[in-house]
């Protein structure tokens, strides 16, 4: 499966609701949403947070992206992802972000080698 990497630099191909959306599949949609309800507290969770067309697409956003910081600032720079962007290294609001999630620092890590 290839990689659409996020802003933030999470592989949004690996999303469970990012696949159930693709195939359109409500029963997984209805069931990663009874999960997400439990995992994260959030008993009133919209059937929307399940259903996602990538974060950097054009199409729906699920789950936290109508409220994410990096996306919003990644988006209104114009930039592919935050590691296109000249303050990557500098900025406070990705750094707090990726900080907890490895895969995503490493994915914008190697985006940034490559460049």
């Amino acid at each position: 499966m290839d990689k659409l990497i996020a802003f933030c630099g999470l592989d949004c191909a690996g999303c469970e609701a990012y696949i159930a959306t693709r195939v359109n599949d409500e029963a997984a949609k209805q069931a990663l949403l009874a999960k997400w309800r439990v995992e994260y507290d959030s008993p009133d969770m919209p059937a929307e947070a399940v259903t996602c067309d990538g974060c950097a697409g054009e199409g729906r956003h699920g789950g936290y992206c109508s409220f994410c910081e990096v996306r919003a600032c990644a988006s209104a720079r114009g930039v592919r992802n935050c590691a296109h962007c000249g303050e990557y290294e500098t900025c406070e609001t990705l750094q707090g972000f990726i900080v907890n999630i490895p895969s995503a620092q490493a994915n914008l890590a190697s985006i940034r080698a490559a460049m």
